[in-house]
């Protein structure tokens, strides 16, 4: 009796010899074999001589194109047959074994691969011939023995299963173009249980570590292989894989950027930099591939999950003055750390699209808003964009935002049909909170030098979004009165803005202001508004976006101050607000933003070392000799004792403090004296820090380190007093 074949099984032994030497038997005896259901299980019977000879049988290369198709048909049913006899035998476990699924999965795969039209008509989760045709055809044949074999695959098989799939895929250099890896995974998700789907991921992940060196176009196509293979696990559950996907794409992202910019800084002649460019724009195809993996897949999360994904995310989003623990903003330097802040809120605009929150405090808690609001503030035109759009897709839960496309005068905001609800108590209390926080960073953000058409649009769907989701009557006041802070900020011009700019925020207060008075459909208001657009329609057309923001739009060298019927008036609006409803006083109180230590965080202003400020600060407070002896004359003298000026700003100044503290909301009084004492703070701990050093030693040691002397601190144990001194 041969080794490894059973009584039962012996007689037989001659029929199978049979099959595989002469190829094409009278009939697929193994086949009917295989489909025979056993009583008792085998403890004996092995297949490795089958497993091999119909794997070298799928691998045929005959010169004959039907000898060969019959060959492979007839190796590929033979697979099939040790797949159906083993499976369900609990007792041919072994068969799940790499030396098995070695030879298994490639035969299959050769011979899919080998099909003439890739492309699939039907569905991923469906075989892509069926009917008659199956038997004659090895790549639908191998398709078929394919899923029956996934399909039939454990929990602690699937690795044995997936690994010769991605080794098949780099022996044959399939990853570019990846066509056929795409359509092999998406077989592999559609087949196995979905309870399994976090086993395919873990392995294209460890994957994509293995190949973190490859080409850009390799690692690309691993991405994407990863992007299907998510897209359709992130449908049911995923388990403990979703922060694993997180943290991997985001090394793989700042792995990128630093192959990137190295290969920048390695150009040096006219000839490298062709290559340095293709080498760039590679690179540019992987960090694509992976936002727009970390955004497909947090945007088909629930919404629960989504949000801790948000804040993973945020989480990883370098902000200057605070920690980052995943990267390292010092070495990839500025370039790179904006490059990365763009890719990450990029990827956050797909993770929060079409996000849905209860509440804003749910949706927006402060770790997720103080550092986007940090970012808001970066002197960089498209990182505020980012910032926006983000702030739109979470607090637009109406989906309103394409009624609201591009900045504009809407004749009839009725004709928009605005889907909204009642606000809240929640969202009233996130606005006492949080809204002057809000109001900050659009009124500093409008008044950037580096605004573009789309800032502007962008800023408008801001102020639109906040008072069709979150404004009462209250907040209607308080976005009236930012909207006359912008006007006032643009007339006055302390910031030396461009024309540009000023006449852009004018047209943006103007496309507000006629958005809101029709919201709240207050007649008196309208009336009021309609009647300056009109007149500037007339007079000043560069004050409204409709104009100022076409090509080539003309700009007047200054704004008229004094030329009142063209601008807002805040007496007028608040006397159109008067009656029940709105506490229209409240409007006289001019705006200003609440000052923070948040442009700390915004790299606005160079940091410089304690020491050099210090001089610096020693120096400006020197007095020069030549000032030193004033000259004392009758007009200096006269000065000095007519104070009724200064009498009457001090009464000014108080009559407005008084004002302020009897009108301003609570909220807004609490935020500016938080940011006074903050403030405070800021300027002691300087004064300390400049102050404090290590106490010489009395014995006058001196050490010398870098060319400067420098005191040595001593226990007061080991100081020597001098005799006089100890008692």
């Amino acid at each position: 009796m041969p080794a490894g074949v059973c009584g039962c099984c012996g007689p037989l032994r001659p029929r199978y010899k049979r099959l595989v030497d002469n190829i094409f038997p009278e009939d697929p005896k193994f086949v009917k074999f295989a489909n025979i259901e056993e009583d008792t299980p085998s403890y004996h019977r092995r297949y490795d001589f089958f497993v091999s000879q119909f794997s070298a049988m799928c691998h045929s290369t005959h010169e004959d194109p039907e000898t060969r198709t019959r060959i492979r048909v007839a190796g590929i049913k033979g697979l099939q047959g040790v797949v159906r006899k083993t499976v369900n035998d609990e007792l041919q476990a072994i068969i799940w074994e790499p030396q098995h699924m070695d030879k298994l999965i490639p035969s299959m795969l050769f011979n899919m691969q080998d099909a003439e039209d890739l492309d699939r008509v039907a569905h991923p989760s469906t075989p892509s011939v069926v009917g008659p045709d199956v038997d004659q055809n090895p790549a639908a044949l191998a398709e078929s023995c394919f899923r029956e074999l996934l399909g039939r695959a454990a929990y602690g098989n699937m690795n044995n299963a997936v690994r010769p799939v991605l080794v098949h895929l780099d022996n044959h250099r399939l990853w570019d173009p990846n066509e056929f890896a795409v359509s092999c995974f998406r077989i592999i998700m559609y087949s196995i249980q979905a309870q399994h789907s976090h086993h395919v991921i873990q392995q294209v992940l460890g994957h994509l570590d293995a190949h973190n060196k490859n080409t850009p176009r390799v690692r690309a196509g691993i991405v994407q292989v990863l992007l299907e293979t998510v897209a359709i696990a992130a449908k049911g559950s995923v388990g403990p894989t979703v922060l694993e996907v997180f943290n991997t794409l985001l090394k793989h992202l700042r792995m990128s950027v630093d192959f990137e910019l190295g290969e920048n800084s390695r150009r040096n002649s006219a000839s490298s930099v062709s290559s340095g460019r293709t080498k760039e724009s590679e690179e540019r195809i992987v960090q694509n591939a992976i936002i727009q993996t970390i955004g497909f897949f947090g945007g088909n999360l629930p919404d629960y999950q989504r949000a801790e994904v948000m804040m993973f995310i945020m989480g990883k989003v370098p902000v200057y003055g605070t920690p980052c623990h995943t990267l390292d903003t010092v070495k990839i330097g500025h370039q790179g750390t904006k490059r990365i802040q763009a890719m990450l809120l990029s990827s956050l605009i797909m993770v929060t699209s079409g996000f849905k929150s209860k509440t804003m405090a749910a949706a927006l808690p402060p770790p997720f808003l103080d550092p986007l609001f940090s970012i808001s503030l970066m002197e960089d035109s498209e990182l505020r964009q980012l910032v926006l759009e983000i702030l739109h897709n979470i607090i637009d839960r109406h989906d309103n935002r394409a009624k609201l496309r591009g900045i504009r005068i809407i004749p009839n905001v009725a004709a928009l049909k605005i889907k909204r609800e009642k606000i809240s108590k929640q969202d009233v209390a996130f606005m006492k909170k949080h809204g002057q926080q809000l109001y900050r960073h659009i009124y500093l953000g409008s008044k950037e030098e580096d605004n573009v058409h789309k800032n502007f649009e962008l800023l408008f769907t801001t102020l639109a979004v906040l008072t069709i989701e979150l404004a009462n009557e209250e907040v209607v006041i308080d976005l009236i009165r930012l909207a006359i802070a912008l006007q006032d900020m643009a007339l006055i011009n302390e910031e030396n803005m461009s024309m540009l700019t000023r006449c852009g925020i004018m047209a943006l207060v103007a496309a507000y202001l006629n958005f809101l008075s029709q919201m709240i459909a207050n007649p008196p208001f309208c009336q009021h508004v309609s009647k300056v657009i009109e007149l500037r329609n007339l007079d000043a057309p560069h004050l409204l976006p409709d104009h100022i923001f076409r090509d080539k739009c003309p700009l007047p060298e200054s704004l008229d101050k004094d030329d009142r019927v063209l601008y807002f008036q805040t007496a007028d609006m608040a006397e159109c607000l008067a009656g029940p409803g709105y506490n229209a006083e409240r409007l006289s109180i001019p705006y200003i933003p609440q000052v923070t230590d948040e442009d700390r965080l915004t790299r606005r202003k160079s940091f410089v070392d304690t020491i050099s400020l210090q001089v610096d600060i020693l120096s400006n407070n020197l007095p020069d000799k030549s000032q030193l002896a004033e000259e004392i004359t009758f007009e200096t003298l006269k000065k000095a004792i007519d104070t009724t000026g200064l009498e009457e700003q001090e009464r000014e100044k108080r009559r407005q403090v008084m004002e302020k503290f009897q009108k301003a909301p609570f909220e807004e009084i609490a935020a500016h004296c938080e940011s006074k004492a903050n403030l405070l703070h800021d300027r002691l701990a300087q004064i300390f820090e400049l102050t404090i050093r290590p106490p010489p030693s009395p014995s006058g040691v001196v050490s010398v380190s870098a060319g400067h002397p420098q005191h040595q601190s001593v226990p007061v144990y080991e100081m020597k007093f001098p005799d006089l001194c100890v008692y």
